[in-house]
């Protein structure tokens, strides 16, 4: 690594131009952005990205599964990819960093090294991936492209089928073309990401960059936990089979048996849907929404099994049934050692503080960490704030991120 090269650093106020512009696109009167993916402030975010791409010279290219690229080619036609990316896609009325910042993070890093002169052994690539967030299936750009899609996937998706087509369909995307969108091992070089937190550990300590060492696990299922209708003030309270006390019960314990059995995972029952949902009738049945998380495959396995079990024993608990319905898995994923490696190095140059964090949330990275090296950066936030106009991360911060991601490309582009 050149002194030349370490010296160098983006240009903070291009990106911010940048930046300020796309969140202009699905921009909420709270200062957040509602761009879920395919919707129709998505896909006007996707034609601003495009249209950017090509007025600043660079090849655009996108692929069967969506995902929007600039490329910034090198000398050797045969070399392998170094990608850089995010998603521009938002959860429903989210913030305006989460992914929108790595995304342009990746197209400033491509900007600074053409305009230098600098000639790296790899091709550039600065992606921007379908559906990171889950609208419709989660993470489904960067599993496409990594082979890991499935048609079960394409036709079971937590958003369900018929919004997923219609999403689809406007994009001008199909079953096929997702399922044809994987790209082979030997074409890429690795994957880098910068990303904001969405937690608080980097701001109390005080540390400008969270170095990830790995992304959590996610599954999910869907709970229906069965009883039986009756008239909710001439039924006494002994002969019930409410199906409402056994959803709520389990929730209470999944939380205390987590925090006590299993330290580094975390759960989460999200919605709960009663059926028939009335004043005056005992619930027959409630469906719940259950999701866990954990960075430990061997935690992730046990914990799949403990959270089950606990539903059939609060279940029975209250003479009712349980019918569990798997709605998907992310396995976890760790970081590769040599890219984490150039992201300490390159920290170290530009004199910034640091830390290992292991990522709660789940991202693109976690599809491709079987197909290529993969690394990940954090960047703090405020509060912890994230998936809500509350969402901020300081301009300075965001700049020191980025320019960990140009020198860590610099470095592994360079090798």
């Amino acid at each position: 690594m050149t002194q030349a090269f370490s010296s160098l650093r983006i240009n903070a106020d291009r990106m911010l131009d940048s930046f300020n512009q796309l969140a202009l696109i699905g921009g909420t009167a709270d200062s957040g952005v509602d761009r879920p993916s395919f919707s129709e402030a998505h896909l006007a975010a996707r034609a601003w990205l495009r249209r950017h791409i090509e007025a600043n010279g660079f090849e655009f290219r996108t692929d069967g599964a969506g995902n929007h690229s600039a490329i910034l080619s090198c000398d050797d036609s045969s070399a392998p990819t170094l990608i850089l990316g995010s998603h521009l896609d938002s959860v429903p009325n989210g913030g305006r960093f989460d992914g929108a910042l790595g995304v342009m993070a990746a197209l400033e890093v491509l900007k600074t090294v053409r305009e230098n002169g600098i000639k790296l052994k790899v091709q550039l690539e600065a992606m921007d991936f379908t559906d990171e967030e889950g609208t419709l299936v989660g993470l489904l750009g960067s599993a496409a492209l990594a082979g890991h899609l499935s048609k079960e996937n394409l036709e079971k998706p937590r958003g369900g089928r018929e919004r997923l087509l219609e999403g689809m369909a406007r994009a001008g995307l199909s079953d096929v073309s997702m399922l044809s969108a994987a790209r082979k091992r030997e074409t890429l070089a690795g994957y880098l990401e910068l990303h904001i937190e969405q937690g608080k550990r980097l701001e109390r300590s005080g540390t400008d960059i969270g170095i990830v060492t790995a992304i959590v696990g996610i599954w999910s299922y869907k709970l229906s936990f069965i009883g039986k209708a009756d008239h909710a003030g001439s039924t006494t309270m002994e002969d019930r089979r409410d199906a409402s006390l056994g959803a709520s019960a389990f929730a209470l314990a999944a939380r205390e048996m987590v925090m006590r059995d299993f330290p580094n995972s975390v759960v989460n029952v999200g919605k709960m849907d009663f059926v028939p949902g009335a004043f005056n009738i005992v619930p027959a049945q409630v469906d719940a929404a259950l999701e866990f998380r954990s960075p430990d495959d061997e935690e992730f396995k046990r914990l799949d099994k403990a959270l089950l079990e606990l539903a059939r024993s609060e279940a029975a608990r209250f003479g009712l049934e349980l019918q569990t319905e798997f709605l998907g898995k992310h396995l976890p994923s760790l970081m590769d050692a040599d890219v984490r490696g150039a992201f300490v190095d390159s920290c170290d140059v530009l004199g910034l503080s640091h830390m290992p964090l292991p990522s709660g949330a789940g991202h693109d990275g976690q599809s491709l960490a079987d197909l290529c090296p993969v690394g990940m950066i954090f960047v703090p936030s405020v509060d912890g704030a994230s998936h809500s106009p509350r969402e901020f991360t300081k301009w300075e911060d965001c700049v020191n991120g980025a320019n960990v991601l140009l020198q860590a490309a610099l470095r592994l582009g360079n090798g």
